[in-house]
């Protein structure tokens, strides 16, 4: 009875104990040094699928660990892209546009940075070696699609609010990670005939893709700090609870039918 008791506090302390644990990490991509960040929940047992954050135009900001967290909590390793190199972050659009700047204008680099950050996770000692997607979101929504688009081996891609128009040709066979876009049907970023020329585009590549668009809804739809970069810097942008819930309830049913 005793003995039974003392198991029973014992595994309680445990369970109790247990968190997701969120830590700084480094790694190369090249000769660049990367810094990003990893969570995982260190109640989860045994090796898990990874899951790749790109963030937006800011850089491995606050926001981009937060959704790490999320992925953590649902039983992801999941780590946080650096995308500028020696974990750069900033507050203006200025100096962000500055610093996507010169990743969209080099795709190769784009592609190595993420490539870098594919590689590092996959060996993690918690992390299924292989079963690997990528979220985007904004800046990082358009270079998910385009290392995607570009034969990178992820299971599963997702893009929110992200750029839809590239320079890469894509011809059927090229993708192999299924996808997921969330699109704000306002959003000024991204008018009407990028859409139609991106479905027209993942058609005629015959990719696994699901385009979701949201009535009403403008660009940054998952960033409840979209509402203040837009009265601060005079951004076309709005935060939508409906939309940010239901694209991440659809993530997490979509990761959990691509990982395993």
């Amino acid at each position: 009875m005793k003995t039974a008791l003392a198991l029973s506090l014992l595994l309680f302390t445990s369970s109790a104990l247990a968190a997701v644990i969120g830590k700084d990490v480094s790694y190369k991509a090249g000769d660049a040094a990367m810094k990003g960040f990893l969570a995982y929940d260190d109640a989860v047992k045994g090796k898990r699928a990874g899951v790749l954050v790109v963030p937006e135009w800011w850089g491995a900001n606050d926001y981009a660990r937060k959704r790490a967290r999320m992925l953590a909590e649902a039983g992801y390793v999941a780590l946080v892209v650096d995308m500028y190199g020696e974990g750069q972050v900033t507050d203006n659009p200025k100096d962000a546009g500055a610093l996507a700047g010169k990743v969209n204008k080099n795709p190769e680099l784009a592609y190595a940075r993420v490539d870098a950050a594919r590689e590092f996770l996959d060996r993690q000692p918690n992390v299924k070696k292989g079963e690997t997607a990528a979220l985007g979101y904004c800046f990082g929504g358009g270079v998910v699609l385009n290392v995607v688009r570009a034969g990178m081996p992820l299971k599963s891609a997702v893009s929110y609010h992200g750029v839809l128009a590239t320079d890469i040709a894509v011809k059927p066979g090229d993708i192999k990670a299924k996808l997921r876009v969330f699109h704000g049907e306002a959003d000024p970023i991204v008018p009407p005939e990028q859409v139609e020329a991106f479905k027209t585009e993942m058609d005629n590549a015959k990719a696994d893709y699901m385009f979701v668009s949201y009535p009403g809804v403008k660009h940054t739809f998952t960033n409840r700090e979209a509402d203040s970069y837009a009265a601060q810097f005079g951004l076309p942008l709005k935060y939508d609870n409906a939309a940010d819930k239901d694209s991440w309830i659809r993530t997490l049913e979509f990761l959990k039918a691509t990982l395993h």
